[in-house]
């Protein structure tokens, strides 16, 4: 399988997507809409119109990874980016979140727990 550094940077596009795009359709996704490097060492992930799946695109150094998942019953909770974003930052248990059916967005970080980095 593959592992997540610290620096992954974990992007969720934002509009849905036909769950029948492989790698080469997936790619140009990352390129043209979210304006990433497909090969950077990213996670980035996409779902369906109705939320009910998920891919995800991997680069590991020697070749892509594409994942899917499927729900048998309910339908992931997908963040909404502001105005104007065509992707949203995950954090790994954000991630985690997300792949076990909780909702993201109903979660709130403590103050004091966890330091952001500066903006580059």
């Amino acid at each position: 399988m593959f592992g997540l550094s610290l620096a992954t940077k974990i992007y969720l596009g934002t509009e849905s997507v036909d769950m029948r795009k492989g790698f080469d359709g997936l790619f140009g996704l990352v390129r043209d809409q979210l304006g990433q490097d497909p090969v950077s060492g990213h996670l980035f992930l996409f779902t369906n119109r109705t939320q009910t799946r998920l891919k995800a695109l991997l680069w590991d150094g020697s070749g892509l990874w594409v994942c899917a998942k499927r729900l048998e019953r309910g339908r992931f909770h997908w963040p909404q980016a502001a105005s104007g974003n065509s992707s949203v930052v995950m954090r790994p248990e954000e991630l985690a979140m997300l792949l076990n059916g909780l909702d993201v967005g109903q979660a709130r970080r403590r103050k004091n727990w966890y330091r952001e980095a500066p903006a580059a």
